[in-house]
């Protein structure tokens, strides 16, 4: 169920109508009820695979409560298997596997590489049709029956056994709360990823009716489904042929697609992310924020602390810390910042074109830790020159040069392969001046997606608030940004880009 379709809107106006209609003490059924049909409406089969993830961590957090010692330990790295070989075996067994194959060629084994794919793929067609899909014969195949969200709601559960062990969090008693801890349809299945301390103690409160919460998440709401349908499904339509036939364009057009790309990915998942915690904050439930202005960020480092919070955080918190952080030395930081970085890649994709993406950025904070060591004045100018503006000045040329960095990053989230990637950077790199723009878009299409743009940041660098305390002015503005949305957006049904994932 796509967020930006006419069935999740009633879906969601009939579970917030029953939530408040209910006793508080029937709502969690009704809110578990009504993300297990959310889910299912995607690929009902798979719901078996989220109820066995829930069940696994349900008896891991009890359990690591009540012992001692190297058990409580072995039980969380039980817990921890199962959750990364389900998310492994679903996600990363093709890649894997094609990777050790073409080892073995090059080892010159071709009679082990032709053994492991024959093995591998009759175990993964023997599971797949335990769920009843037909049509899959290869685990080459393996993308295309992907569970929704896996990689999210696999994160989700693991923070709750993590934090249980860390004595953080209280396990959970009530099996119907934590299932609706890890389904809870606003962020099931494309975040934010929630912590427990965060999320659980809310589903043990009832939330009275509050208007003023009403009109703020039905705004914020309001203001998502225009980013998603007015901008990013606007900018596709002339970024998705580039990207998919790049030998074609020139370098002109490779770089205005690889700049609106830019737009459309922080457009399409920061929409997402609004319309899950606006209808989240309806039914009074607070969830974490997601994005913070991250293309206005003046280095790569505030990018990543501006850029998908939940996921990043939960890096810092899971792995780079207990990895040793910046504790063991200048090099053991640099080592697991990039470390850190490279699984970021990986937890996006299956492809050597996300490892890259994960890796340049990698290489990035490395570079922008250093040169913050070495050269601390870079970081900050004197007084002097604060005086003088110098350091405005340089936050602005910041800011352009983070944008630009992390602009050409996305060049390898976006492209098929890494062979289309290097002709996009390329041709981009030996543009010529005499090249002309090939668009599927006329030029007032193309003004038009420009001048949307220059709202967005228009709105972001000044924090634009969309009043909501007025009720006449909230009315006003609500239906002046539903009807906007409606007059302009692109309503092809196309799935978020982070749904993937």
């Amino acid at each position: 169920m796509l967020f930006n379709s006419l069935q999740f809107l009633l879906f969601f106006v009939v579970i917030t109508i029953l939530y408040f209609s209910l006793r508080f003490r029937f709502r969690w059924a009704l809110l578990l009820a009504g993300s297990c049909y959310f889910y299912m409406v995607f690929q009902p089969a798979y719901i078996l695979i989220l109820f066995l993830t829930i069940v696994i961590d349900y008896i891991a957090g009890l359990w690591i409560e009540r012992t001692e010692g190297k058990t409580r330990k072995w039980l969380l790295i039980l817990s921890l298997i199962s959750n990364i070989g389900i998310l492994a075996f679903f996600k990363y067994l093709g890649f894997f596997t094609e990777n050790i194959a073409l080892l073995f060629d090059a080892l010159n084994l071709p009679n082990l590489a032709q053994s492991v794919t024959t093995g591998v793929n009759r175990i993964f067609v023997g599971v797949i049709k335990l769920f009843g899909t037909s049509g899959i014969d290869s685990f080459k195949d393996n993308m295309a029956i992907l569970p929704i969200g896996l990689s999210f709601h696999t994160f989700q559960a693991m923070s709750y056994t993590i934090e249980v062990y860390r004595g953080n969090q209280k396990a959970e008693r009530h099996f119907g709360i934590y299932s609706l801890y890890v389904m809870f349809y606003p962020q099931l299945v494309a975040g934010p990823i929630e912590r427990p301390q965060n999320v659980l103690h809310q589903f043990h409160k009832p939330h009275a009716y509050n208007f003023e919460e009403v009109k703020a998440g039905l705004m914020q709401m309001a203001f998502g489904f225009f980013k998603k349908c007015v901008i990013a499904d606007r900018l596709v339509l002339f970024l998705d042929p580039a990207f998919d036939a790049p030998e074609q364009y020139n370098g002109l057009s490779l770089l205005l697609a690889t700049f609106f790309f830019t737009i459309q990915i922080y457009c399409d998942f920061s929409a997402y992310s609004d319309i899950a915690i606006g209808a989240a904050r309806v039914m009074g439930f607070k969830l974490m924020d997601n994005f913070h202005t991250p293309y206005f960020a003046h280095s790569i480092s505030e990018f990543w602390r501006r850029w998908h919070i939940s996921l990043s955080s939960w890096f810092r918190d899971y792995l780079y810390i207990p990895l040793g952080g910046n504790r063991k030395g200048e090099a053991r930081t640099y080592f697991n910042r990039f470390v850190v970085f490279l699984c970021s890649g990986l937890w996006h994709g299956a492809n050597w074109t996300y490892v890259i993406w994960g890796g340049l950025h990698g290489l990035y904070i490395v570079l922008d830790i250093a040169k913050d060591k070495y050269f601390p004045g870079s970081k900050k100018g004197s007084k002097q020159q604060q005086m003088a503006g110098f350091a405005s000045s340089r936050r602005v040329l910041g800011v352009l040069g983070t944008f630009v960095l992390v602009m050409l990053t996305w060049v390898f989230f976006r492209a098929v392969s890494v062979a289309d990637a290097l002709l996009i950077l390329e041709r981009i790199f030996t543009l010529s001046p005499t090249d002309t723009l090939q668009s599927a878009l006329n030029s007032t299409e193309l003004w038009f997606s420009f001048g949307l743009i220059a709202f967005l940041f228009w709105k972001e660098r000044f924090y634009f608030i969309i009043p909501t305390r007025n009720t006449i002015w909230f009315g006003l503005t609500f239906a002046l940004i539903a009807f906007v949305t409606y007059l302009f957006g692109v309503f092809t049904s196309n799935q978020f880009i982070y749904f993937q994932f």
